[in-house]
């Protein structure tokens, strides 16, 4: 697969079949992601596969709680995202949420089913600077084997039940970074069309300066036949 493709058409999953993933699918996919650059070269991550059904039935509990109360955050204006970025359309950012909230539902009504969760772990890890970068490549390499997934830190509302189900050593300080779902979409892959374009989100040497050039539509796939993706700022 061509990284620009597995780069521009990777996206959070959350309707996935119950099909068993592989292990050596598995094994490939993690070891793309301890390939990613971390600090000093320290490794401080560990991932837990976890695909006992009654384990992720326990899980699947904790998980529809710990969304409830998130949810009871957002409607009371203080949960993530509550608020869109600036300059950001209002209705586009009510509708992402609205979509978000759906595809929620069904990985929280669904979450039984799912063939493999991936427990993500690190010490003292500055803010996700070492393990964000592990667990991209992680999806990047799930999208190349055909395997969708998504990110989730609800469960951190419950992160001691985590680690005693999962039998973490907490006392050498490893902390719960996210969870993975994974497994085979229902969906299709596609070029997210719903983002702000790089001239609107970037600048050149000063915040309010112009990044120099204009990217009015995705630079991939290249369109050899429409007019030329790139102009020159005005």
């Amino acid at each position: 697969m061509n990284i620009y493709e597995a780069l521009y058409t990777t996206r959070m999953m959350r309707r996935l079949r119950p099909d068993p993933i592989p292990l050596d699918t598995q094994a490939r996919i993690l070891d793309a992601a301890v390939r990613a650059p971390n600090g000093g070269n320290t490794q401080r991550w560990h991932f837990v596969a976890v695909d006992d059904p009654a384990l992720i039935h326990e899980f699947a509990h904790l998980f529809r709680q710990a969304r409830e109360l998130e949810y009871q955050k957002f409607a009371t204006g203080s949960g993530p995202m509550v608020v869109p970025a600036p300059g950001a359309d209002l209705a586009a950012h009510a509708d992402s949420m609205r979509r978000m909230k759906v595809s929620g539902n069904y990985l929280a009504d669904h979450f039984d089913e799912l063939p493999l969760l991936i427990f993500v772990f690190a010490i003292d890890d500055l803010g996700g600077a070492n393990i964000y970068p592990a667990i991209w490549s992680l999806l990047l390499a799930a999208r190349a084997e055909g395997v969708g997934g998504v990110m989730t830190m609800v469960l951190r509302n419950f992160e001691d039940r985590v680690d005693e189900l999962l039998g973490v050593p907490v006392a050498e300080g490893w902390k719960m970074s996210a969870m993975l779902a994974l497994g085979y979409p229902r969906g299709s892959w596609g070029v997210a069309a719903n983002r702000r374009p790089v001239h609107e989100v970037s600048s050149r040497n000063r915040w309010d300066g112009s990044f120099g050039v204009e990217v009015p539509q995705p630079l991939w796939p290249p369109q050899q036949d429409a007019a030329p993706a790139l102009s020159a700022a005005g």
